[in-house]
């Protein structure tokens, strides 16, 4: 394996890297973390000089002949994956000139098909080897839809619909019918059709009809803004968005999703509408949203999709808000899920960023994938080589990617130390990178990140840690699985390359444990509903040596199936404006350490 060329910036470092051959991933890592650990590419929609940033969004995952594949916006291509925690960037042999945005994906287990949004006709492309990148032409030259017109909202008559499929999405009933359904406003509702795909044509099969619409007079998920904040005057419409519609089928059940309320704020989610029909009608459902994460460190998660993997046990996919150089600077992340019997569905994202296991066998219980692994590195003292600025190195532990460290030179060698103030048992790290400033590129050899870490009980003598291996890749949100754990109070990352103008981290996250006991169990003491039957306010008892606290809440007392991840520093009181009108809650709240999760609160009904 060749030696990184930074290790020469420093013959101490050399000295400590020279005997090691031990520090590569062992070869059956288990687990994966959010935001996913792929080569994010380079986003052009320029918002001034030298602004560029990665990005991914809109997941639209689909598993293949057992192999996995996503497709995302504005990507120069797809990724696939066997085991839902490498992935392997696949350059496609064909691509349109302006890339693909949100894109719809189906497998109907001979050939993948793909489509992009569209404003004006274009092609939909196919593959039977989609591991090869060879791509062909299923329908080179969309047709338009039907009833279709450029007019705005206040011109259109009923019967007509505004130009598209923007954000479709595509599905093959079990009869073989082919469906469509799309739509990304804050106006028009999701639209849906039958659609057959005969001689190299699509072809629709009637007049596309309306699905379904938002209502966030009543559904206080769908209010826009951070943490549903954003207020709007008499008479003009909501902001919020629907986009990014899925279809999935469950035991007979059609169930129809969409992202809402925003990509651009922390409380972007995915909500659903039932039939028994795949054109409806559908029925909103009142344990929506089904995937919700508007705390902790990635944050958001709408606009993605429903899929099974090999072993039989579901995922929903979406989009995390980074946000610094714009409100659609954005990560992909993945929660487990699950259909009730009953009908209910719902994803896990309870502790959703940090390590979980990868399953190889069906799995009843989505929250048992969580490892254990507690963050040891929240808040820790940080120093750095250099650093530009008001780019400290504490932004590299505050659990916010934006907020950041800039190292004074983007040179080998720079150094970024964690003091986790006590010697600690460390399992993972995830290494997230920032982009301040990075310049303007196109991809090419010189992007790819590279990088070691290093441990020490004493902050002298340095040990191997994890390092990037070949072949060279970017890697944003780097996450390294230890291949053992390993005792250590400091860790050290040594700077390699970036192919960015500027080196900046924006958290450094190590998992593991303190060793020490859980917090002791909290109680709920209010849960007030308020007149606005869409907003509770939820206190609890402070917990002697918390970190933090998950405030988790459902229609059912056993399933609360909702989370919101809060530091303890927040306070033990959360205004929550998710709700229903109309729904019963019931709300618990559970205390976290670096040691473990503590026994969760008896259930309280919100009143």
């Amino acid at each position: 394996m060749p030696k990184l060329a930074f290790l020469a910036a420093t013959a101490a470092a050399a000295a400590v890297l020279a005997g090691s051959s031990a520090i590569a991933q062992a070869p059956g890592k288990k687990t994966y973390i959010n935001p996913i650990d792929i080569d994010y590419r380079y986003n052009f929609e320029q918002i001034n000089d030298n602004a560029s940033y990665r990005t991914g969004a809109d997941p639209a995952i689909v598993q293949h002949k057992g192999a996995y594949y996503m497709f995302q916006t504005l990507a120069d291509g797809y990724w696939r994956s066997t085991d839902l925690v490498d992935w392997q960037f696949i350059t496609p042999s064909r691509w349109p000139f302006d890339s693909i945005v949100a894109p719809a994906a189906w497998s109907d287990g001979e050939k993948i098909v793909l489509q992009p949004s569209m404003m004006e006709p274009e092609a939909i492309l196919s593959t039977t080897s989609p591991e090869t990148g060879k791509l062909d032409f299923l329908v080179r030259r969309m047709p338009p839809l039907p009833g279709s017109v450029n007019k705005g909202p206040e011109e259109m008559k009923e019967g007509e619909i505004p130009p598209g499929p923007w954000d479709p999405a595509l599905f093959k009933d079990d009869d073989g019918q082919w469906y469509m359904y799309w739509g990304s406003s804050n106006v028009f509702p999701l639209y849906g059709s039958k659609i057959a795909f005969q001689d190299g044509r699509l072809i629709y099969q009637g007049t596309p009809k309306p699905m379904l619409n938002m209502d966030p007079s009543k559904h206080g998920w769908e209010r826009f803004g951070q943490d549903h904040c954003a207020c709007w005057g008499p008479g003009r419409p909501s902001p919020s968005y629907m986009e990014g519609a899925w279809m999935t089928k469950v035991n007979g059940r059609y169930y129809l999703q969409y992202g809402a309320p925003g990509s651009e704020f922390n409380a972007y989610a995915n909500g659903t509408y039932v039939s028994d029909s795949p054109l409806g009608p559908f029925e909103y459902a009142g344990w929506n949203p089904v995937a919700y994460r508007p705390g902790g460190f990635a944050q958001g998660v709408g606009h993605g999709s429903t899929f099974q993997d090999v072993h039989g046990n579901w995922w929903n996919s979406g989009t995390s808000w980074v946000g610094y150089n714009w409100g659609m600077e954005r990560r992909i992340v993945m929660y487990p899920a699950k259909f009730e019997k009953d009908g209910q569905f719902s994803a896990s994202t309870r502790f959703g960023d940090f390590p979980h296991y990868a399953p190889t066998t069906k799995v009843e219980d989505p929250e048992s994938l969580f490892t254990g692994w507690m963050l040891l590195s929240y808040r820790k003292t940080a120093t750095a080589s250099s650093t530009t600025g008001e780019f400290a190195a504490a932004n590299a532990t505050d659990e916010n990617p934006r907020t950041f460290w800039v190292a004074g030179a983007n040179r080998p060698g720079e150094t970024l130390t964690l003091d986790l103030r006590a010697e600690k048992t460390l399992r993972a790290v995830q290494v997230n990178y920032a982009d301040y400033k990075s310049g303007i590129y196109a991809d090419g050899p010189e992007v790819y990140t590279e990088f070691e870490l290093q441990s020490s009980s004493d902050g002298r003598t340095w040990a191997p840690l994890a390092r990037t291996e070949a072949p060279r890749r970017d890697r944003p949100n780097a996450y390294f699985e230890l291949p053992a754990p390993v005792k250590a109070r400091y860790v050290r990352y040594v700077h390699g390359h970036v192919g960015a103008a500027n080196l900046a981290i924006a958290d450094i996250r190590v998992f593991g444990s303190a060793g020490g006991k859980a917090p002791a169990r909290s109680s709920v003491t209010e849960a007030r509903r308020h007149g606005d039957e869409r907003d509770a306010t939820i206190r609890w008892k402070p917990v002697k040596g918390a970190v933090g606290y998950n405030v988790l809440w459902g229609v059912r007392p056993d399933r609360l199936t909702l989370s919101y991840q809060r530091w303890a520093e927040q306070g033990a009181e959360l205004e929550l404006r998710a709700l229903n009108v109309g729904e019963p809650y019931w709300v618990a709240v559970e205390a976290f350490n670096e040691s473990g999760v503590s026994r969760r609160s008896a259930p309280v009904r919100i009143r």
